[in-house]
């Protein structure tokens, strides 16, 4: 007869509490002992179902390839406006990468483009696609420059850190996910600590790299994306005609010869270890308009159209004349809403 899903449970919860307590918390051996073999008949099939291990604890490679897939690409549809570029590229790096058995080497995605348009917001999206917990994943490690590399007398200690945090991580869990915002931040140099786990070995000491993901997050080259974007603007063609190749090579070489970029003479670049440069394109009126009333309907207020149309009217809009883009992206459209809809 089968059990009912809370009686197994609460089985399954009795046989794990000996083996999820710290050592220092562990009964007694006789009360172990009772426990265990009262739970021995529980355990018997545990053990060979790892993904039954995993409904409770939050386990390295949690989610099946293709429902990671799936959840990033409808995420993206959901919440992501006027990114044509990275929907289409992110989507399909990503989905590949998964599915792939024999990669070559570990993921690497260079995301760049003005504060607002949507990088932070896609890097977490990716990694709530493979991990329940997204950024809260013990699988999933965010550095960023100003707060974890700010002194540059230290570059060298940075760099000895660096390594043996990602080779440890790595270690634990080859699907590990590593996100480094501020790149255009960083100090020269210091990003090159980690190529040999970017290039295309194998093994390194016993460990192998190559099903783990690296997201760079930067400002540097949104002006070389701007530029293109106006271009086409200027001259009667909608954003939806540009295409990656369009922006790709001229992005890369930009960010290479920024001597304000941690990528400034990048050996990343240089080796061609960054697989994808993905431009965040500058986001128009209307994009602000879409995501000021997604905040709204996500926060469960009244939708309000004057007051989404004033927010949108408040941004500040470039270039001076043609007031095109927003300066700032959504990155305000949060604290806006506070003032509006102060109850």
């Amino acid at each position: 007869m089968k059990l009912r899903r809370g009686a197994l449970r609460a089985a399954l919860g009795l046989a794990l509490l000996p083996l999820l307590r710290p050592a220092s918390a562990v009964e007694p051996i006789s009360l172990g002992l009772a426990i265990a073999g009262a739970a021995a008949s529980a355990l018997t099939g545990f053990i060979s179902y790892p993904r039954l291990y995993c409904y409770f604890r939050e386990c390295c490679l949690q989610r099946h390839d293709q429902r990671a897939a799936a959840a990033l690409q409808e995420n993206l549809d959901k919440k992501l406006f006027g990114q044509h570029l990275v929907n289409k590229v992110v989507v399909k790096a990503v989905k590949g990468f998964l599915s792939n058995t024999n990669a070559k080497k570990p993921l690497t995605l260079s995301l760049h483009g003005w504060t607002g348009t949507g990088k932070n917001f896609v890097s977490k999206i990716v990694a709530e696609s493979i991990y329940k917990r997204g950024l809260q994943s013990k699988y999933v490690h965010q550095f960023v420059a100003t707060l974890h590399f700010p002194h540059a007398h230290s570059i060298n200690l940075y760099k000895d850190q660096l390594q043996s945090w990602i080779r440890g991580n790595v270690s634990i869990c080859p699907r590990s996910l590593f996100i480094f915002d501020e790149m255009d931040k960083m100090h020269a140099g210091l990003i090159d600590s980690i190529k040999p786990f970017l290039d295309y070995y194998e093994f390194l000491d016993g460990v192998s790299y190559r099903q783990a993901i690296f997201i760079f997050l930067s400002n540097a080259g949104a002006e070389k994306i701007t530029e293109v974007a106006l271009d086409f603007w200027r001259n009667g063609r909608t954003r939806e005609d540009i295409q990656l190749i369009d922006i790709q090579n001229a992005l890369s070489v930009s960010v290479f010869n920024n001597k304000n970029s941690g990528f400034w003479h990048s050996t990343l670049i240089d080796r061609n270890l960054i697989d994808y440069f993905v431009p965040f394109l500058p986001l128009e009126y209307k994009h602000v308009k879409m995501c000021v009333r997604v905040e709204i309907e996500s926060r469960g207020y009244t939708m309000d159209e004057d007051i989404l149309t004033r927010i949108a009217d408040e941004m500040t809009y470039f270039p001076r004349e043609e007031r095109i883009y927003s300066d700032k992206g959504c990155k305000t459209v949060d604290a806006k809403l506070d003032y509006y809809y102060d109850f």
